[in-house]
C-alpha cells in the first residue's frame, strides 16, 4: 500500500544521514578496545559527535570511538527521521526569528562546564503552508542544542503554558529577536501567564516528584540486584526474586504475590535496559552479562541525575511565584541558589531533595488559592498575533521582497508516493 510521504527511503544514504547525540547505532566494523576486541554490529548509543568521529556507548563495553562512516542508524525509521530533521535544519534555518539563550545559563544556574542551550520560534514561508505535504513543526540542530517551533505550535504550546515555551518567551531579550516577525510575539508574552501555570509548572513537578520517588526505590532495588549479579553470575532469575522479595519488602497481600511482583520487576529491569541499548538482549542472561563486564559502571536513571532533581525545586518555586503575581522571572532567587547548586552538583542525598520539594508543596497551593492572575491566557491577542505573523509573511512572498519569505525563501517540500 501506498502512503503519501515526504520523500522516499530508497533514496536515503544511511552513512550520509546524521547521528546526533541520542541516536541508536549499529557498528559496521570492529574495534579493539584494550584487551577486547568490540565485534561488527555491536549496538550502542551516540553520546558526542566531533567532527567525523563519533562517541558511541556501546552495550556491554562503554564509550568506544568510531568514525562516522562506520556506524550506521540501527532502525530504518531512524534513517528516515534524520535525512527529514536534517533536510528542515538546512533549508529553513534562516526562518528562525526568536534565538533564545535557556537553560542554567538562563535561570543564573551555569558553570564553567555549562552548555548554551537555545530555543525560539521559526516562521515558515508562505509556500509552505499551500502543499499537501506537511511542514515541520519542529527544527533541531545537528549536536542537538538549537530547537526552535513553528510559530502557529509555539503559541498553542504558551497558551497551554507549556514550560519551556513560557521560559524560552521570557528569558528573550532584543538580542534574541532575528526579524520584526519575532518581536510581535514578545510584544504579547504577558498575555500567556495564566493560572494555568499550576497544571503545566506546578502540578508537572509534583507528578515528577511523585515519579522521583518512585525511581528511587526502583534504583535501589537495581542496585542490589547488580551488586548480587556482580558477586555471582550464576544466579538465575527466580533465585534473585527470592532475595530480593526479601531484602527490599517488596510489598504483597502475600508471599507469593510479593515474589511475583519481585519477578516482574527482574523483567522488567533487564527489558528496560535493552530499551535504553544498554543490553543486546532483552533477556536475563543480557543482565547478568552487563553486571559481570560492567558491575555499577553506568549513570543513574535519566529521572535519578542531580540535573532532574535541581530543576524540580526550581519549578516549583517558580510556578510559586508566578502565581503570587509577581514579575515573571526566570532567574533563580538569590537564597535559593547556593541549595540548587549543591544539588546540581550531587551534594545534596536524594531523599532531601525529595523532602525538600515536599515541603515546597504548601506554598504553592496557597499561591494557586489566592493567585491574581487570569484564569486562561489572551487567547485573543494570541490569535492576532499568529495572523500578524502569517499575513507579514504572505505579503513578503508575494512581494517578492529579500529574505527567507520572499525571493530568497526556500522551495517547499514536494509530496510523492513512497512504495
Amino acid at each position: 500500500m501506498c502512503a503519501l510521504r515526504l520523500g522516499a527511503l530508497a533514496d536515503v544514504d544511511p552513512l550520509a544521514v546524521p547521528v546526533p547525540p541520542g541516536t541508536e547505532i549499529t557498528t559496521r566494523v570492529d574495534r579493539v578496545v584494550g584487551e577486547r576486541t568490540v565485534a561488527q554490529g555491536a549496538v550502542g548509543r551516540v553520546v558526542a559527535i566531533d567532527g567525523d568521529r563519533v562517541d558511541v556507548d556501546v552495550v556491554g563495553v562503554g564509550r568506544v570511538r568510531y568514525l562516522r562512516s562506520e556506524v550506521v542508524p540501527r532502525k530504518l525509521g531512524l534513517v528516515r527521521y534524520a535525512r527529514r530533521r536534517h533536510e528542515a535544519w538546512t533549508e529553513l534555518e534562516p526562518t528562525i526569528v526568536l534565538d533564545v539563550v535557556v537553560g542554567s545559563r538562563a535561570w543564573g544556574l551555569d558553570d564553567a562546564g555549562s552548555d548554551e542551550d537555545r530555543r525560539g520560534v521559526f516562521v515558515l514561508p508562505f509556500a509552505w503552508h499551500t502543499g499537501l505535504a506537511e511542514p515541520p513543526l519542529d527544527l533541531l540542530s545537528p549536536d542537538g542544542a538549537r530547537a526552535y517551533w513553528e510559530a502557529g505550535k509555539a503559541i498553542r504550546q504558551a497558551l497551554r503554558a507549556d514550560p519551556n515555551t513560557l521560559e524560552m518567551l521570557f528569558a528573550a531579550d532584543a538580542t534574541a529577536v532575528r526579524d520584526p516577525l519575532g518581536a510581535v510575539l514578545l510584544e504579547i508574552r504577558d498575555g500567556f501567564v495564566s493560572q494555568a501555570i499550576y497544571g503545566s509548572f506546578g502540578r508537572y513537578a509534583l507528578s515528577q516528584l511523585e515519579r522521583l520517588e518512585h525511581n528511587q526505590r526502583l534504583a535501589d532495588h537495581r542496585a542490589l540486584v547488580l551488586e548480587w549479579l556482580v558477586a555471582d553470575p550464576s544466579l538465575d532469575l527466580d533465585a534473585v526474586a527470592v532475595r530480593l522479595a526479601a531484602s527490599a519488602a517488596v510489598p504483597g497481600p502475600t508471599a507469593e504475590d510479593a515474589l511475583r511482583r519481585a519477578r516482574d520487576y527482574l523483567k522488567q529491569l533487564y527489558r528496560s535496559l535493552y530499551d535504553q541499548g544498554l543490553l543486546a538482549t532483552a533477556e536475563w542472561a543480557a543482565l547478568a552479562g552487563f553486571a559481570r563486564d560492567r558491575g555499577h559502571g553506568f549513570e543513574p536513571p535519566r529521572d535519578l541525575r542531580p540535573k532532574n532533581a535541581y530543576n524540580l525545586i526550581r519549578l516549583l518555586d517558580l510556578a510559586t511565584r508566578w502565581l503570587a503575581g509577581g514579575r515573571p522571572e526566570l532567574r533563580v532567587r538569590a537564597e535559593l541558589r547556593p541549595t540548587l547548586l549543591a544539588i546540581k552538583r550531587g551534594d545534596v542525598p536524594m531523599p532531601e531533595v525529595v523532602a525538600m520539594a515536599r515541603a515546597m508543596t504548601p506554598a504553592l497551593e496557597a499561591a494557586r488559592a489566592s493567585s491574581p492572575l487570569p484564569r486562561h491566557a489572551d487567547i485573543g491577542r494570541a490569535e492576532a498575533a499568529l495572523r500578524a505573523i502569517r499575513h507579514d509573511s504572505a505579503r513578503r512572498a508575494l512581494a517578492s521582497e529579500s529574505g527567507p519569505w520572499g525571493a530568497d525563501a526556500p522551495p517547499p517540500p514536494v509530496a510523492r508516493f513512497d512504495d
